[in-house]
């Protein structure tokens, strides 16, 4: 057959088309399932929000998030593991406010939460809710009450917590390093059997996140005296902020945050945070979410950063004000 030059050029074009496909197809993210990295156990409540979230994202994607429940070490287990996953957008975490105190309770940490992540969102906030038990007297409903108990009864008086370096410990200390009241704490592992001990007048009070506070203030097992956000809760609107009452400025909540490994593409960071807005815009998922006390809330990713470097500076220095001291 003679040498026709036109349709030697025609199959060599034709060729480099099929071959370039598989690399325009790798390109096209996402093209299989994505893990979501959890440092909670299951059914808690940073994993119940978790998996919604996974379960929208799955239906706006067009690929499963598949959720990963990697608990222990303070949540370092998870956010190791996705620190140093491949940052292709296929390893997300999914965190809390927790992240943020983390270099003042452990030493010899593998990475960095300011610098070794691409934050992606920060779907969600809850505020916290300081309440009494009954091992408390019935005199004190208010805060202010709270407060001046504590000051006439210096250390005699108990609160329970989530653990050493959670935020129901940090929001306490807090409150009483600003306004000058003793107290003792008594760290939980996990914030329900602190409330197990609270109901049962065994320690006077604590702080707890309002979407698992309510149940027990709505039944009237505790008594709850104010809100940790900066506005007052829509299901407690009777109920008032810190802030208000006796430490002005007063601002300590729980959020939830998405993010990727350092060196993410910025256009899987951009889809990822559209897709989450869109989540926390949702009425129905509005509608779902406020009767349990959570807020969700909307971010681009440069103000998340941001967010997040103004939280470990602000949390880290509560930990060794409170003589947290880092194993």
């Amino acid at each position: 057959m003679p040498f026709d030059r036109r349709h030697f050029l025609t199959a060599c074009g034709a060729l480099g088309a099929a071959v370039s496909l598989p690399a325009r197809a790798q390109d096209a993210w996402p093209s299989k399932p994505i893990k979501l990295i959890l440092p909670y156990a299951a059914g808690g409540p940073t994993d119940v929000v978790a998996r919604a979230v996974a379960a929208y994202l799955s239906n706006a994607l067009g690929q499963q998030l598949v959720v990963e429940n990697k608990v222990g070490a303070g949540g370092n287990i998870a956010s190791e593991f996705v620190a140093k996953s491949r940052p292709d957008g296929y390893t997300a975490l999914y965190h809390s406010s927790g992240i943020t105190v983390t270099p003042a309770l452990y030493k010899n940490m593998s990475y960095d939460p300011a610098t070794d992540f691409a934050p992606v969102a920060m779907p969600a906030s809850i505020p916290a809710t300081f309440i009494a038990g009954p091992g408390l007297p019935d005199s004190v409903t208010t805060l202010q009450q709270l407060v001046e108990y504590l000051k006439a009864n210096p250390n005699k008086a108990s609160y329970g917590s989530g653990g050493i370096g959670n935020i129901t410990h940090l929001g306490v200390e807090l409150l009483l390093r600003g306004t000058g009241a003793q107290a003792v704490h008594v760290p939980y592992k996990g914030t329900a059997p602190a409330m197990t001990d609270l109901i049962g007048g065994r320690t006077t009070f604590m702080l707890d996140a309002l979407s698992s506070a309510y149940p027990f203030v709505r039944e009237k097992k505790v008594r709850a005296l104010a809100v940790t956000s900066p506005k007052r809760a829509a299901i407690l609107p009777e109920v008032p902020t810190v802030a208000e009452t006796v430490l002005p400025g007063y601002d300590a909540q729980t959020w939830h945050g998405v993010f990727l490994p350092k060196g993410a593409p910025a256009a899987i960071v951009a889809r990822l945070n559209a897709e989450i807005n869109k989540f926390a815009t949702d009425p129905e998922m509005i509608k779902q979410y406020s009767p349990q006390g959570v807020q969700l809330t909307t971010s681009t990713p440069a103000q998340f950063d941001a967010f997040l470097k103004k939280e470990i500076v602000r949390w880290t220095s509560a930990a060794r004000e409170a003589g947290v001291r880092p194993e």
